[in-house]
């Protein structure tokens, strides 16, 4: 009995800027994913040297890098902190398609900070003031009572962007593509840079 799933015909995976495939494969999966097609894993390293990895959300990108938003007192802000690398992975499962992404970890701008927290909504905002991140809490309703104080606090004002609250961007110095292909003969294509800072691309085994 073949038990081999049907997959969708579509050609090897092809082009010279790994921006704009990426783009392409992004608009797919905001057509196709049912959710959050931005979520990507983050990876990154403590001072003990040990991994660590949880899911964020992707909030910008261009030729400079990808954006997320975090506290910068949490957990994964204190590893970006002791060593500015880290290794992203989008799986879009609808797609069977993946995109792996490593590279040099810098915060975002004052400006990029403040635009996008003042793009959110009200309650994430409070959110951000009354989470301390990756913290102890000793109940749920702890924190419920946190977020009923900066309410109060805030009530009737602008909620101003936490100091502790920012972005980060991945430089990317290797991105590959990978999708699925049918007897697991998977197609890879890698993006690197070279010593002038251009992207050179090469095709890897699956």
């Amino acid at each position: 009995m073949n038990t081999e799933q049907s997959y969708p015909v579509r050609p090897p995976i092809s082009g010279d800027n790994p921006f704009e495939l990426f783009r392409d494969w992004f608009a797919d999966a905001e057509k196709n994913e049912i959710n959050d097609p931005n979520a990507m894993a983050l990876a990154s390293v403590g001072e003990d040297g040990a991994p660590s990895i949880r899911i964020v959300l992707l909030k910008s990108y261009d030729e400079n890098g990808f954006c997320f938003f975090t506290n910068t007192l949490s957990r994964k802000g204190e590893q970006l902190k002791h060593s500015p690398h880290a290794a992203l992975c989008f799986h879009w499962k609808s797609s069977r398609r993946q995109v792996r992404i490593e590279g040099r970890v810098q915060p975002v701008s004052e400006k990029e900070a403040d635009d996008y927290f003042n793009s959110r909504p009200r309650g994430s905002q409070i959110g951000a003031w009354a989470s301390l991140q990756s913290s102890h809490l000793d109940s749920r309703e702890m924190l419920e009572k946190r977020v009923k104080e900066f309410e109060e606090k805030y009530h009737g004002m602008a909620v101003p962007r936490p100091p502790h609250w920012s972005g980060y961007r991945v430089v990317p110095t290797l991105i590959e593509f990978w999708q699925d292909m049918p007897f697991r003969l998977h197609d890879r294509v890698i993006f690197t840079h070279d010593a002038k800072g251009a992207w050179q691309q090469e095709r890897w085994y699956p």
